[in-house]
């Protein structure tokens, strides 16, 4: 929140940060769902006098903030997405404290998944894994919102059916095209939905859950292709727009993505000398790299989006 005064500027908001909350619901027959976040808040707030004089009176304290989020947890007597309950908890300090102007939450939870057991799975069992939930949501007084979801840490490789060709070559190009090589990345993207008012959210129980899902499995499908098949990549920029596409076309209530997708390298083996070759491989063994690797990053928005 900025303010004006004595021919200067001051903007300030105030936190708490990584706020980490468990929670277990069960249901009638016995059966357990978990979810692990942590939680992050951020208020705007009218409190220009505990800068000016020292004066805390309009001050939220950040552990009320972190003491809220364990509350409002347990007011959860069922299941419910981490999309609505950052909704939950924006609606919170923004009605509750009337300084209170915006609150904006991000949370991340933890990729607990339930366990199976012989195909079958578990009524109390989980496991860790790999890719992470996120979300950012901002509430503000009016009941004007924004809500945008994401996913981070999606690694994803396929070992042919990939290439790359045409690209500008200079004095220091040494690359050579290829129609052939493996591609990997880790996705990490996040994606805006069209709602923007606490009123226009949908009812439906658990639907940003399976809204993440969704979205997650357009991303597999595309970079993938078909099962027996796949599909070819003439770059990672050309899959990226491809994923990018086909989530905004199969979900009209998402208005915009954005996707980055590091190149990540692996790079063919080749042992030989000047006077000959010791070992001929063929695109079978290669030496994985994490560093460096290639940056690829865009946004798609439909036309009236505000990302």
């Amino acid at each position: 929140m900025a303010e004006e005064m004595k021919g200067m500027r001051l903007e300030q908001r105030h936190g708490k940060a990584r706020v980490r909350v468990g929670r277990v619901w069960e249901t009638e027959d016995g059966r357990h769902s978990f979810a692990e976040w942590s939680v992050s808040i951020t208020l705007l707030s009218d409190c220009l006098p505990a800068y000016i004089h020292g004066d805390n009176s309009s001050i939220v304290a950040t552990d009320t903030m972190k003491n809220t989020v364990y509350v409002k947890a347990k007011e959860c007597s069922e299941q419910i997405s981490m999309e609505d309950f950052a909704i939950g908890l924006g609606k919170h300090f923004t009605s509750f404290y009337e300084q209170v102007t915006a609150a904006i939450i991000k949370i991340m939870e933890k990729p607990w998944e339930r366990m199976y057991i012989d195909g079958q799975s578990h009524e109390h069992g989980f496991k860790l894994g790999s890719e992470k939930h996120t979300t950012e949501v901002t509430v503000k007084k009016s009941g004007a919102l924004l809500v945008t979801s994401g996913i981070e840490g999606l690694a994803v490789l396929k070992t042919t059916k990939s290439g790359f060709e045409g690209f500008v070559r200079d004095k220091y190009t040494i690359l050579p095209e290829t129609r052939e090589r493996m591609l990997a990345t880790e996705v990490t993207a996040s994606w805006r939905y069209s709602f923007e008012s606490l009123s226009s959210i949908p009812a439906k129980p658990l639907y940003f859950n399976d809204r993440y899902l969704n979205v997650k499995k357009v991303l597999v499908d595309t970079f993938f292709g078909p099962p027996k098949e796949g599909v070819y990549s003439p770059s990672v920029q050309s899959t990226l727009y491809q994923m990018a596409e086909a989530v905004l076309a199969r979900f009209p209530d998402i208005s915009s993505i954005q996707l980055k997708m590091p190149n990540i390298h692996f790079l063919p083996i080749n042992l030989s000398t000047k006077e000959n070759l010791i070992v001929k491989f063929e695109d079978d063994v290669y030496l994985p790299t994490d560093e460096p690797h290639g940056s690829i990053e865009a946004s798609l928005s439909r036309i009236l989006s505000k990302m």
